[in-house]
């Protein structure tokens, strides 16, 4: 088994927990990391530690230098790199997602929800196709929502 190391932070939206694997972010989780492995340092975590941070001042997140390794299905995959192509400040809805991938928005919601890199991957930015924020598993759930795309600009 690989090392995953794992670091955790304070934010506006709680604590968080980052985790790396083979120098790349492979998972955010909301709350600190009690089951985790104790805190290990690594490049990769203290980048994205420094990312994070520079978001909740500037609404802004680079990924620049960050490689993002999530584990999940060929299709989450695809949705996660649609929804990285969102930017700050603006929303897509999941039928657009849909129609941009060929598929359905129930499918494009089952991979937002299975995102394990929620902010690097901007999950948040989805939303309802009657502009509802529709639902977040992150944090306190609709309100952490309201409150990044807040942060991005988004009233």
């Amino acid at each position: 088994m690989k090392p995953l190391h794992t670091l955790s932070l304070h934010s506006p939206v709680g604590a968080l927990t980052l985790f790396a694997e083979d120098e790349a972010l492979v998972a955010l989780d909301w709350g600190e990391g009690m089951d985790a492995p104790k805190h290990s340092s690594s490049a990769v975590l203290t980048l994205a530690a420094q990312k994070l941070r520079d978001y909740f001042k500037t609404g802004r997140i680079d990924l620049s230098g960050l490689k993002l390794a999530p584990s999940g299905t060929a299709f989450q995959k695809r949705v996660w790199r649609e929804m990285q192509k969102i930017k700050p400040g603006h929303t897509k809805t999941y039928g657009e997602i849909a129609t941009a991938l060929n598929s359905g928005p129930r499918a494009v919601g089952g991979a937002c929800a299975a995102n394990p890199i929620a902010i690097f991957i901007p999950c948040h930015r989805v939303i309802g196709a009657n502009g509802r924020l529709g639902n977040y598993s992150g944090g306190d759930g609709p309100e952490t929502k309201q409150f990044l795309l807040r942060l991005e600009g988004l009233t």
